[in-house]
């Protein structure tokens, strides 16, 4: 029971829990899709002699990898090559071979991200010790006595005005988890960019041009990246001892899985990163302008006096202010005004609210 209301406690913004939520979700999921794929049935076919088992070359081909060539991606399928990349490695001038390492790690990989994404809210749990839990004191949902509801803002009131201005550090602590949320994101298309051996940064600015460019004249970017055909050369001894060379197509149908799982998590990651960005430089607008704050808060509580908000603001710090506007996500609207109101009350009253090492009324920060 307690799990299930500490859930519903909006201790974040919704941009950084679509790194920590949505994101986790989204990963895990197609973490699991593959590895569904991967172990029910058969990640890989290859084509084969009789003089070697199916199942001892599918497996070799998948564990040592496969490759393609580069220069058949740029020849007409059907008539100068089978399909994309396939085609004879051994003719005439210097061929490049591209060979496909990552997809036996792609479950593993999504999953791992998976745990990256997920870390700035696990620090920020830790950080935050379930305080907001614990001030809101089930006033978010706004019915019972009169009597009970009295004490629980006067607990709450009294916690404000005591721990004024000493909300600083627990805010900043927040804000560095939004900043860890944005190195993370930002580094994991690094690391996909390394994973897929340079060709990631790109690949949704490629998908779109080759959607948009006449396809005969263009290299599909999804086949590129992820070919659906392969080569895999097995070696064994033949019958006099002699090192015999076989030579096999493989098709790898969990291909068509990640192509689509890869281009989604592009366009999503370059978005995450935007907002985060944006996010960001409101932030730092919140910690410079008192003025914004005022702004912003009486933009988001409609129903607190905007001179009660100015009064808050200019005699607390951005910490508190932090704090108030996420009580205020999570209690009552009207039980919130009241706090408020009572809060900027005792503050116009009291001109003298000690604070050690501080001096005047107008906090900047």
């Amino acid at each position: 029971m307690y799990f299930s209301v500490v859930s519903h406690v909006k201790i974040d913004s919704p941009v950084f829990r679509l790194h920590t939520n949505a994101t986790v979700i989204l990963l895990i999921t197609f973490s699991i899709a593959v590895t569904t794929r991967q172990y029910v049935g058969n990640p890989i076919d290859c084509v084969h002699t009789r003089d070697i088992p199916e199942d001892v070359l599918n497996t070799y081909c998948w564990i040592h990898s496969t490759y393609t060539v580069v220069d058949a991606f740029m020849k007409k399928q059907g008539s100068e090559v089978p399909f994309p990349g396939v085609h004879n490695s051994q003719g005439r001038g210097p061929l490049t071979i591209k060979h496909t390492k990552y997809y036996q790690w792609v479950a593993f990989t999504l999953f791992f991200q998976a745990i990256l994404f997920y870390t700035p809210r696990w620090l920020w749990k830790s950080w935050e010790g379930g305080k907001i839990h614990a001030l809101i004191m089930d006033l978010d949902i706004g019915i019972c006595s009169e009597a009970e509801k009295k004490q629980k803002k006067k607990l709450l009131l009294d916690y404000l005005w005591e721990n004024l201005k000493y909300h600083n550090w627990w805010a900043y602590r927040y804000y560095v988890c939004e900043l860890l949320a944005l190195i993370n994101v930002i580094g994991q298309m690094f690391l996909m960019n390394r994973f897929f051996d340079g060709e990631f940064m790109t690949f949704g600015l490629d998908v779109i041009q080759y959607m948009e460019a006449d396809q005969e004249d263009r290299m599909d970017p999804m086949i590129y990246i992820f070919p659906r055909m392969t080569k895999c050369t097995f070696f064994k001894y033949g019958s006099s001892g002699e090192v015999e060379k076989h030579d096999a197509i493989c098709i790898l149908p969990l291909n068509v899985v990640n192509e689509k799982i890869y281009i989604f998590l592009w366009f999503w990651f370059i978005l995450l990163t935007i907002l985060t960005l944006l996010t960001l430089i409101y932030r730092v607008v919140i910690i410079l302008s008192p003025r914004m704050r005022v702004y912003l808060f009486r933009m988001r509580f409609r129903l607190v006096r905007r001179d009660a908000i100015e009064i808050i603001v200019r005699r607390s710090k951005m910490g508190d202010w932090f704090l108030l506007y996420l009580l205020g996500e999570n209690i009552d609207t009207v039980i919130f005004r009241d706090v408020v109101q009572d809060l900027a009350t005792r503050l116009g009253h009291n001109q003298h609210h000690r604070v050690p090492g501080l001096k005047g009324e107008i906090q900047d920060a």
